[in-house]
């Protein structure tokens, strides 16, 4: 197996696991009895905490941004801010299922976006993996979606939230370009952070006095969807296209769904089962015969790679 191979099944490893990581997201968060936007505040500052340990090494880049760099950069990060925000309230409001199913437009969003800025292209293989993966995403949540009342207004904000999370890719896909993974993540969920804060200040919000358990599920959503989710497709995006990586969303539902029905004693239906199954075989689909996933990654990605592993 040559160098070009090895970096393609580490980047497809890599985006398993980020997969994994981020369906436990809406588990810590239904746990959590916290307001959602202290919860996304603590979450990413506490992630920022944790990465402060190779601030050293990354020092000078840290403030060497161009003014459209910091203006790219805070855009991002109010987007994401914004993502959190609308998607975890819409936790409060409807079934983990239903919730996480509309995150499956992203790709469609970032690939159009990407399109239009980036003058990206997708296949017609990445083309039916989508479509399979969306089929069955839409598939799991159908039996929860309603037509009025709260769960309504959760699949709302799920739906700002999603377009939130868009845009914040396809600025982080131009970000990446020239900026390394660490410091576009640090000042990204900095910024996301620090919105957050600002917008608790504003309502009130304690930003005290939680009990040790809550304490506990803040560093949990650091530590697994955030380092080990958000900053690993942010790291990715410099070897794979936004639209690729935002594809990872669409594993979310399936493992979503099965930990609520395990730990939240959410229904799951034999149709939803099913159902997951088509969206795994859809972003299998997409990662296989994805044209930008088997272009070998360069040089000094192999480098940062090897590095990283």
């Amino acid at each position: 197996m040559n160098t070009h191979q090895k970096s393609f099944y580490s980047l497809e490893l890599l985006y398993v696991i980020g997969i994994i990581a981020i369906s436990f997201s809406s588990i810590f968060i239904r746990w959590s009895e916290a307001e959602v936007s202290v919860i996304a505040m603590y979450r990413l500052y506490l992630t920022n905490l944790l990465m402060l340990p190779l601030a050293w090494k990354y020092r000078h880049e840290l403030f060497r941004l161009t003014g459209k760099q910091w203006l790219l950069m805070a855009g991002s990060g109010i987007m994401l801010g914004l993502h959190f925000l609308f998607w975890m309230n819409s936790l409060r409001l409807t079934t983990v299922a239903s919730s996480t199913v509309i995150l499956t437009l992203e790709p469609i969003l970032v690939m159009l976006g990407s399109f239009w800025f980036f003058r990206a292209r997708a296949n017609r293989m990445m083309i039916v993996g989508m479509s399979l993966a969306v089929v069955g995403s839409i598939a799991i949540g159908a039996g929860d979606f309603r037509a009025s009342g709260d769960a309504l207004l959760g699949d709302f904000l799920s739906l700002l939230g999603t377009i939130a999370v868009a845009v914040h890719m396809l600025f982080g896909k131009h970000l990446r370009e020239s900026i390394s993974a660490y410091v576009y993540n640090f000042w990204v969920f900095a910024i996301a952070a620090s919105s957050l804060a600002l917008y608790n200040v504003g309502n009130g919000f304690t930003f005290t006095g939680y009990a040790w358990r809550e304490w506990g599920l803040f560093l949990l959503l650091a530590i697994v969807p955030t380092l080990f989710g958000h900053y690993l497709f942010n790291w990715l995006l410099k070897y794979i296209n936004a639209t690729a990586v935002s594809m990872a969303v669409l594993g979310e539902p399936v493992i979503s769904s099965i930990l609520a029905w395990m730990l939240l004693h959410e229904r799951l239906t034999v149709v939803q089962l099913l159902a997951g199954m088509l969206i795994l075989c859809g972003v299998w689909i997409f990662i296989r015969f994805g044209s930008d996933f088997k272009k070998p990654v360069s040089a000094a990605g192999d480098a940062e790679l090897s590095k990283a592993g």
